[in-house]
């Protein structure tokens, strides 16, 4: 039996080369032909070459083909098969331009695109003829108007930054650039972004990418992010240094001080920079060797506990002079954020503010697995922490930030009403830059040089025009957010609710956010839990992140 399934093997072997050999020679014989043809084209045309060296070339790539071993398709189909691999490149161009419809798109949809590329311009973003969406569609969430709307205020309203133990408070804007590093962007996107903050009285985080020139030269106010890499402020080893964080943190324009625990886009895992990207301006920054691949763990080593992060939370604080200090997260387990909060009664300090980074948030690079299936989306995240805090009665300290795909004034009052006091955005950011969601941030080829450090492509980024475009779209987002509010009856973030947020539930039913979610009082953890925080809370312990 075995002798017969050897040779039926070996026959097929056999039959298979025969196949290729074939081809081979069909090949060989249409190149053949085509040289003649060609020759025979000597004689009566001056421009015989016009036809012999495409007919050579397509000869020899199908002699290629037949005889590669790594595309199947090309082995079946010589020639012919290319056009498989050219339309498939060309997939997201077509699919975005030519086949999604204006809300439907993903990331982010055509619509989203349009309202930040109009807003940066200074044009109208007006929608003719009613809405596109399907408001019986279940997952719709809209906005409850009032019957006596309110004037719109003409300033817009900051969030105080800084709790009890902070010397520096800083006002934050109520939209603000989010955390993209110096490598992931160009040189000239940060200079563009900061320059917009600076005009428009906003913040930047930095990234954990380290505190370069280009966050510093345009003079806005920003949040610089540490992180496991500790860029910028790290020792030989890649321990945190914290000689020099001090002296850099003492900056006038860092205003904020930020840890980076996880992102939204890739929580639980840390970074790598291949060593053909750290150039030697990258390398100066982050304080790595030139050239040389940069890993950045997914854990921290400046604390391993609740208790201990809490305290490092304060020592930053102490080493900036007293600036507002917190940090940022992608929230995950429940129990664990509860022993921080537990950490924090017991220490007797806490952060000036936390950003919660929804699952939805982006990245230049993240496997498909942890983009599509890790982490909490920003809504249960923020409902997460916000809760958590105001049980533990810690709410009036520490505030919120939320991170992940806001792009229009309606995102922002959404945010706010699910626990937010201000709001990042970065995607829409490099929108208002010139980004045109070409997703391909992660292979140094950006087509408006937003996301490169290819020099030649970096340089089709003019700051002097996209810097006021980036001034023009957040003060339009925040202009909106508060006319949208002053439709809801309400001047003041402070004062929305979550009964003014609904969500259908199917096309007969839908549900305010008062009804959708538990909503705790103030201490109620430390008086008594509800049974649904119960369990966690009496297992959240401030000395081990429990699993």
């Amino acid at each position: 039996m075995t002798g017969s399934w050897e040779a039926r093997g070996h026959g097929e072997r056999l039959a298979g080369n025969a196949r290729v050999v074939t081809r081979i020679v069909i090949v060989f014989l249409t190149l053949i032909v085509a040289v003649a043809s060609a020759a025979v084209a000597v004689v009566s045309s001056p421009y015989w070459w016009f036809v012999a060296l495409p007919l050579l070339f397509l000869g020899l790539l199908g002699g290629w083909d037949l005889a590669q071993r790594r595309h199947s398709v090309l082995r079946n189909y010589p020639v012919l098969g290319h056009a498989r691999f050219l339309l498939e490149r060309l997939r997201p161009e077509l699919q975005q331009y030519f086949v999604e419809r204006n809300f439907d798109g993903r990331p982010f949809d055509r619509d989203v695109r349009s309202i930040v590329y109009e807003r940066a311009k200074g044009t109208d973003a007006e929608e003719p003829f009613g809405t596109e969406r399907d408001v019986y569609r279940p997952g719709h969430e809209f906005l409850v108007p009032s019957m006596a709307p309110c004037p719109v205020p003409k300033s817009a309203p900051r969030v105080r930054i800084g709790g009890p133990d902070c010397d520096r408070p800083y006002d934050m804007a109520l939209l603000n650039v989010s955390a993209m590093s110096f490598g992931s962007l160009s040189a000239n996107a940060v200079l563009a972004l900061n320059g917009g903050a600076a005009a428009g009285n906003f913040a930047q985080d930095t990234g954990e990418g380290g505190l370069s020139e280009y966050h510093l030269r345009p003079g806005g106010d920003l949040v610089w992010e540490i992180g496991t890499g500790y860029f910028g402020c790290r020792t030989r080893d890649g321990d945190f240094d914290a000689a020099q964080f001090a002296d850099k943190a003492a900056h006038d324009h860092v205003k904020c001080v930020s840890l980076k625990l996880s992102q939204g886009a890739k929580p639980g895992i840390g970074g790598v920079l291949p060593g053909a990207k750290v150039n030697a301006e990258i390398a100066r920054v982050r304080g790595v060797p030139e050239g040389r691949t940069v890993v950045s763990p997914p854990y921290h080593r400046v604390f391993s506990t609740p208790r201990e992060l809490v305290r490092f939370i304060a020592r930053m604080r102490e080493l900036s002079g007293g600036k507002p200090a917190g940090f940022k997260l992608c929230v995950g387990s429940r129990r664990q954020f509860l022993a921080v909060c537990k950490a924090m009664l017991e220490e007797g300090t806490a952060p000036d503010f936390i950003v919660v980074d929804g699952a939805e948030g982006g990245t230049g690079a993240a496997p498909l697995e942890f983009a599509d299936h890790m982490g909490t989306p920003l809504t249960e995240g923020l409902l997460t922490v916000h809760n958590a805090l105001v049980g533990a009665g810690l709410r009036d300290r520490i505030k919120i930030g939320a991170s992940g795909k806001i792009a229009t004034g309606t995102d922002l009052v959404k945010r706010m009403v699910q626990g937010a006091d201000y709001a990042n955005a970065a995607r829409a950011m490099m929108f208002a830059v010139g980004c045109i969601q070409a997703q391909r941030c992660h292979t140094n080829t950006c087509p408006t040089g937003v996301t490169t450090q290819d020099p030649h492509r970096a340089r089709a980024l003019d700051v002097r025009d996209k810097t006021p475009r980036v001034h023009r779209f957040q003060e339009a987002t925040v202009a909106g957010a508060l006319q949208i509010m002053a439709s809801m009856g309400v001047t003041d973030p402070a004062d929305l609710r979550p009964h003014m947020l609904h969500r259908r539930i199917d096309p007969l039913t839908e549900r305010s956010y008062e009804e959708l979610y538990e909503w705790l009082e103030p201490g109620q953890l430390l008086a008594e839990p509800p049974e649904s925080w119960a369990a966690d809370w009496a297992a959240a312990d401030p000395d081990r992140f429990t699993v």
